[in-house]
């Protein structure tokens, strides 16, 4: 599904690249798309440090159990 949707963006995008070169297409029309792209970006990045913090939490968490497990053997 995901190459699907690939697909029909670059053609989509080839399409108004096209009607670009035509100056068939409104500048206005191509801003509110760039500034759409740019907020969904903004969005992605927010969410992916969001993961990315709480996966260095979960690591850290872990390394400590580890780390008292480590004692545990050692006391053995």
């Amino acid at each position: 599904m995901v190459e699907f949707l690939k697909k029909m963006t670059d053609w989509m995008l080839e399409k108004e690249s096209e009607l670009a070169n035509k100056c068939a297409i409104d500048s206005k029309d191509i801003e509110k798309q760039i500034s759409k792209m740019e907020e969904k970006k903004a969005q992605l990045e927010k969410e992916c440090e969001e993961n990315r913090k709480e996966l260095e939490h979960i690591l850290a968490r872990l390394r400590w159990i580890e780390a008292e497990t480590l004692k545990c053997s050692k006391d053995k």
